[in-house]
């Protein structure tokens, strides 16, 4: 009995002390969250990441980020300080479960073409073998698209000695259709390289990131889509615009920098139509539009995602167990441009089957 007594005692005197502490203390961890200004929280915070593509293989949910560093490299509007060189794939058994980091599976020495730059990449399945698309630099430092395989879907993967002939610029996404064929999807402006082409040829003497970007009141620059060969290795057929327009048909121009395609393309599809979300780059949102078909033209419906905190926004969209989730990221972390993290919120639709916008910031 005196044992016990002399515990609620020093209960009770514990409990005291903790009454006496300043607000400032007590309130401490409490005041934080509340002084948060974001509506979600980083997936992984023991390394940069960023740009996660999301894909359901083997029941489970994979994310396919870039790899963000520290770097020496100089900032510049053609993102040099982008400077990643490497891959990892992290994996989640479902949306609120445990991270898992399946470590690096793919690094720059190891691709035998590449001299710079691993920036976003996409992964897809097909007969039991798994597909890394990713951009980098080649030894001219022209970005083109490669593709790395795999057994599992956690890797490691070998990439290919040269990348996909015909490929140019970066962000490929692969979007794999009803009927079992699979497209590229690719495409980005400025430090993408994407306004230096015409008609899938590098046009000499454009060197800057301006250089070939059409003027504001004509048609803007879209991105590229392609489907791909049974193998997975090529491109199946000559990259043509997935063009996205207006209510009225109409071109989004080179000057509606609300609406118009920067980088960062993704396909999905629902109840029977194809999206196709983007960044608009220097406006910071993350547009659709929608269409009847893998290749547009997309009718722009407005944004799935407002502005996050940092430069850069890029996402990717994906369903799991009827529900669909909105996975991309921001600079909680670090505060730095190009050091970032990735995120996850749910995605819900309208009952006209557009986006209900989601605001990243509370």
């Amino acid at each position: 009995m005196k044992t016990k007594i002399n515990k609620i005692f020093i209960a009770l005197l514990l409990i005291g002390n903790a009454c006496d502490q300043p607000a400032s203390q007590n309130d401490q961890a409490t005041s934080a969250e509340e002084a948060s200004k974001f509506s979600h929280s980083p997936l992984v915070s023991h390394i940069y990441t960023a740009d996660p593509s999301a894909h359901i293989f083997e029941g489970k949910i994979y994310i396919y980020p870039s790899h963000d560093i520290e770097t020496s490299a100089a900032s510049d509007d053609m993102g040099g300080h982008f400077d990643m060189k490497d891959y990892h794939v992290f994996s989640m058994e479902r949306p609120s479960g445990e991270v898992i980091d399946h470590g690096p599976v793919l690094k720059l020495e190891d691709i035998p073409w590449a001299s710079r730059q691993l920036w976003a990449p996409d992964a897809a399945h097909k007969n039991g073998k798994y597909y890394l698309y990713f951009p980098a630099k080649d030894k001219e430092d022209i970005f083109r698209i490669g593709v790395a395989v795999a057994d599992s879907p956690a890797g490691p993967f070998k990439a290919q000695p040269a990348p996909i002939k015909g490929s140019y610029s970066m962000d490929p996404a692969v979007f794999q259709d009803d009927d079992g064929s699979y497209y590229l999807y690719f495409g980005g402006i400025w430090g993408g390289q994407l306004q230096w082409f015409e008609d899938g040829k590098l046009v000499q003497g454009r060197k800057g990131p301006t250089d070939g970007i059409p003027a504001s009141d004509q048609p803007a620059l879209m991105p590229k889509v392609a489907k791909l060969s049974g193998d997975m290795l090529e491109l199946a057929e000559k990259p043509i615009d997935a063009l996205i327009v207006d209510e009225q048909g109409n071109p989004i121009l080179s000057g509606d920098n609300q609406r118009r395609f920067f980088e960062g393309a993704w396909v999905h599809k629902y109840n029977g139509k194809y999206y196709l979300s983007y960044s608009t780059g220097d406006t910071h949102n993350i547009a659709y539009g929608i269409s009847d078909s893998p290749y547009g033209p997309f009718v722009h419906k407005g944004n799935v995602l407002l502005p996050v905190q940092g430069w850069t926004n890029h996402h990717s969209i994906v369903e799991f167990e009827e529900k669909w989730y909105l996975f991309y990221h921001d600079t909680e972390l670090s505060g730095e441009t190009h050091l970032r993290n990735i995120k996850m919120t749910e995605l819900r639709y309208n009952d006209d089957g557009t986006i209900i916008t989601i605001n990243p910031m509370k």
